[in-house]
């Protein structure tokens, strides 16, 4: 039957089929003119032309919720809505290219400089710096898309003109005051000021005051009124948490932490000179989380997150982590080679001592045991002595080293480090080229930590302490022979100054 009631033609209103008397009683109680229709259609699902049907009722509301509730109408109208809605969003999800706007022309799409509102200040592997601005350029393009952040590459030594004249060739011309002819826009860098505490000197409270000099000095320990509040359990927290504990990474109050502490609302900006080097900027800005780039005719200026010290060494350091962990796997099998070395030249070495011991019993067996005598005996120690002093000193002299214990020591040594590398596979030119790129990778960060005035923790990225002997014992090395060749050199130019002053 509800079937059935799907055909009854729309102008029959509900009210009409309840009355007995209603000629649709008849039209409902025979199926007369659907019979075959109804058995063929079970297995297939006939009646598709109802889905039509119910949307062109459901385009108007009722008549008697129009007539009889209003509320319902309401009801019903926001129904509609809700049904547009889902349908329009399907649709979006089936097709992902129809979005809203899409039918307007792009030329008709206001430009926006997108969520970027502040710069950034990268490093890049290649240790430059990588400067992001959210620079308006001129627009000459037909598409107004969204402005695209600028990105320039400078060198820490390069002066902050240069970066100027970068910026400079990406804004557009401004009027000048007169508004007859155009310029270029001027560009102005801004740090924090290390000098704020000094003019924020009346929140400054003292225990005496006192005239000097035409100026009123206070005396006694200076406090700020903020700092009434702090206890010193707090204080030194404080101070701990900035600086750090032993073999702990810190900061020093100057600076270092830059864009990882916390804003300073009341902080000021000074103005730098163009002149200044880049890498000098950078480094005072960091006692502040930010600096500004201010451009001239810019309703407000751009602020640039400062990198701090671990931005600022982080390729650096990871260089360093990754020649370290290469090191330590050459450096268990050079100090294995080497202690098998030094154990084969004491072995040498004794055995020396025991040819000595020795001779001096053939000696005194042959002199007081036998009938040679000391007469016979006398000749043949002198002589026997004397060719061994002859042949050391040839073999020192064949071998261009020092007459020393040591230079024989290390000859020994090195002749079988040299067998037991090749033994045990180990590559000695790696090995000393690892050491030295490790060793400038650490110079490097100890300069830019000195820069920033931060205590690094050098042995948490050298990872192991064997490592950490090692490239200590090379600068060792290494600074034990640019003393000796300094002390050459300086004997070197002594002797021709006495040889110019006997001239």
């Amino acid at each position: 039957m509800r079937r059935a009631t799907q055909f009854i033609p729309r102008s029959i209103s509900t009210t009409t089929t309840r009355s007995p008397t209603s000629p649709t009683a008849a039209f409902r109680c025979r199926p007369i003119a659907q019979p075959l229709r109804c058995q063929t259609s079970v297995g297939v699902r006939a009646f598709c032309a109802t889905n039509v049907w119910q949307k062109e009722d459901l385009s108007k509301p009722p008549q008697d919720v129009t007539e009889k509730e209003p509320d319902k109408k309401d009801d019903w109208f926001n129904k509609q809505i809700d049904n547009a809605i889902g349908e329009q969003k399907e649709i979006q999800s089936r097709t992902p290219w129809h979005r809203e706007g899409a039918e307007q022309p792009p030329v008709k799409r206001n430009r926006t400089a997108g969520a970027m509102t502040k710069g950034k200040l990268l490093t890049t592997p290649s240790r430059l710096l990588k400067l992001i601005l959210p620079l308006t350029t001129l627009d000459k393009n037909s598409d107004r898309k969204s402005i695209e952040p600028l990105a320039l590459l400078v060198h820490p030594q390069q002066p902050l003109s240069y970066l100027e004249r970068l910026i400079q060739s990406e804004l557009p011309m401004i009027k000048t005051k007169d508004g007859q002819s155009e310029k270029v826009p001027a560009v102005f860098f801004r740090a924090e000021d290390s000098a704020q505490d000094e003019i924020k000197k009346d929140d400054q409270e003292g225990s005496d005051e006192l005239l000097v000099d035409g100026k009123l000095v206070k005396l006694g320990k200076i406090t700020k009124s903020e700092d009434k509040n702090i206890t010193p359990s707090q204080q030194q927290q404080i101070q701990s948490e900035l600086r750090g504990g032993p073999g702990e990474g810190g900061v020093e109050s100057y600076s270092g932490r830059g864009r990882e502490q916390s804003s300073n609302p009341e902080r000021k900006f000074v103005r730098w000179s163009s002149s200044t080097e880049i890498g000098d900027f950078i480094r005072d800005a960091a006692r502040g989380k930010e600096f500004a780039v201010e451009i001239e005719g810019a309703s407000k200026e751009i602020r640039v997150g400062v990198p701090s010290f671990n931005d600022r060494t982080h390729y650096l350091r990871v260089r360093l982590r990754k020649a370290s962990r290469k090191l330590a796997n050459y450096a268990s099998i050079k100090k294995e080679c080497d202690e098998l070395a030094h154990r084969g030249a004491q072995r040498i070495a004794m055995g020396g001592f025991g040819l000595l011991v020795s001779w001096w019993g053939a000696i005194y067996y042959f002199t007081f045991m036998t009938d040679y005598g000391w007469d016979t005996m006398e000749p043949v120690t002198y002589l026997a002595g004397l060719s061994m002093i002859m042949m050391g000193y040839l073999w020192f002299l064949y071998h261009n080293r020092e007459v020393s214990y040591r230079a024989a020591l290390n000859l020994t040594v090195s002749r079988r480090q040299n067998k037991l590398y090749q033994a045990r596979g180990f590559d000695v030119q790696k090995w000393e080229a690892l050491i030295e790129e490790a060793n400038a990778l650490r110079k490097e960060i100890k300069i830019i930590s000195d820069e920033y005035d931060v205590e690094w923790d050098e042995k948490k990225d050298e990872g192991s302490e064997e490592v950490h002997d090692a490239l200590k014992k090379e600068r060792m090395k290494k600074k034990e022979r640019e003393e000796e060749e300094e002390d050459e050199e300086e004997g070197g130019d002594a002797g021709k100054r006495a040889k110019k002053g006997e001239d």
